[in-house]
């Protein structure tokens, strides 16, 4: 079987990829800059293409089996979505898995939730067997913050004191491999979580564990953030996202222990426990262990 994998340079997409790999699949790699996916390896067919070019929809799904879509962040998502539905619809591509997002009906007034609620209503319509995968945020997200850690001792990403249940992103990889080639998936939705809710202090000591040396959670203040990641970040993404983490502050993102239950069922196994990664993400940062992937 052959898939196509949308978004497959990125953190989530190359674990997607590489998980397809390693279950002796064919996968097309669809991106806009051929060099970013060297490092997918010989095996993967790239495929050069934006899904705002029409020339890229016309034909990105020719010869492909199932598709597993997601979206970068960025005004022009939904879009993007939809055009890939569409060009699955018009191939008749047979399985199609899309990623959205932890309790979307709960905050659509963020841009980058609400923006996945008609991506999702277009999928379900698409005529291939679908399935969604509405993951919390990433364990992964911590690579971006190693300098922090690591040279400043502050743990950044203001999540707040009530708990998100974050989850790997390599449960996500297992979890569209196992929807996109596995029969018994069509018409389900699967909200992806890890074991357990993590607050900013929590994780912060946790951090503070896995390098050996005081790590404090940088706090709830919002302002103080925005101005920091407009250094970096579009106003728009860091307006989003502030928005979101006032969301997860006022009423935390939290799983159920039917959520849990479900993906440990999906999986095969439990939901990887972010102690094992940041353990695993700490030693890679101080040369001890390979890096979490």
């Amino acid at each position: 079987m052959k898939y196509l994998v949308l978004g497959a340079t990125g953190t989530v997409g190359s674990a997607v990829t590489r998980e397809l790999l390693s279950r002796n699949q064919q996968v097309r790699a669809l991106t806009r800059d051929p060099k970013k996916a060297e490092g997918l390896g010989p095996n993967v067919e790239v495929f050069k293409g934006d899904l705002i070019d029409m020339t890229t929809v016309a034909t990105m799904c020719d010869g492909i089996d199932g598709m597993f879509l997601l979206n970068g962040l960025g005004l022009e998502e939904a879009s993007e979505g939809l055009f890939a539905v569409l060009a699955a619809r018009l191939a008749k591509v047979k399985r199609l898995v899309y990623m959205s997002v932890h309790q979307i009906e709960q905050a659509p007034y963020l841009p980058h939730f609400g923006g996945k609620l008609g991506v999702e209503a277009g999928v379900r319509a698409s005529g291939a067997a679908w399935t969604i995968l509405r993951p919390n945020n990433f364990y992964q997200n911590d690579m971006w913050f190693k300098d922090a850690v690591l040279q400043y001792g502050v743990y950044p990403q203001p999540i707040g004191g009530i708990g998100v249940s974050r989850v790997d992103v390599r449960d996500i990889a297992e979890a569209a491999a196992i929807a996109l080639m596995d029969d018994g998936h069509a018409g389900r939705v699967y909200e992806l979580v890890g074991p357990r809710p993590w607050t900013g202090e929590e994780t912060a000591q946790l951090w503070s564990q896995a390098v050996g040396k005081p790590v404090r959670y940088a706090g709830d203040d919002l302002e103080a953030w925005e101005k920091q990641q407009l250094q970096w970040l579009p106003p728009f993404l860091v307006y989003d996202f502030k928005h979101m983490y006032a969301y997860f502050q006022e009423n935390g993102f939290k799983g159920t222990a039917e959520e849990v239950a479900a993906l440990t069922k999906l999986l095969g196994h439990a939901p990887r426990g972010y102690e094992a990664y940041v353990a695993e993400t700490a030693a890679a940062w101080t040369g001890e262990g390979a890096p979490a992937r």
